[in-house]
């Protein structure tokens, strides 16, 4: 079986080594963290985050030092995409219980400050370079999300389980082939 980090890898590409994240500390406060060594709730500044970055960074924990951003891995994101410049955060999601299909492992696009992202239209530049692969894309403010990849069309007919028009059987069959392992789960 693989490791989280190795089909974040597969999926996301490997860590960049020309991206830093800098002062970006997005994922210091918007991520739910949930490991035996460290938890935080999802919107609450890391108890370590300080004016100048992480209290602990030389210290800080197993999940700090090996989870990076979609921004770090995907490398057709231009450097405006990193969280604290485009006011989004892109991070891979592994859902135990979930509602329909396309929860179980995907992309998510996550607001970091309202409003910035999309006055600034990177908001669909990192959307475009994401939803380029058979990788369900999610985009959430907080309070709501809203499934980008696939299409509404083509995801309908896959949970449904509906035969699909000629102009869609290829990728709804796609879709159900690598996703109809999390359909029990919805």
């Amino acid at each position: 079986m693989q490791s989280a980090a190795d089909v974040e890898t597969m999926l996301l590409g490997p860590v960049l080594a020309d991206r830093a994240c800098g002062d970006c500390t997005a994922c210091c406060t918007v991520l739910t963290v949930d490991t035996p060594d460290f938890s935080k709730p999802a919107e609450t500044p890391c108890v370590h985050l300080g004016a100048h970055g992480c209290g602990i960074h030389a210290e800080r924990p197993a999940i700090c030092r090996s989870w990076f951003c979609g921004w770090r891995r995907v490398v057709d994101l231009p450097d405006e995409a990193r969280p604290d410049r485009s006011g989004l955060l892109v991070s891979l999601n592994f859902v135990r219980a979930t509602r329909n299909c396309f929860e179980g492992v995907s992309i998510n696009v996550r607001t970091v400050t309202a409003g910035q992202a999309i006055d600034k239209r990177i908001a669909a530049i990192i959307l475009d370079a994401l939803c380029v692969q058979l990788v369900p894309v999610w985009f959430s403010d907080g309070a709501k999300k809203m499934l980008m990849h696939p299409d509404n069309d083509v995801a309908s007919l896959v949970i449904s389980g509906e035969a699909a028009p000629a102009h869609l059987e290829k990728e709804v069959a796609a879709w159900r082939a690598r996703y109809g392992v999390f359909a029990g789960n919805g």
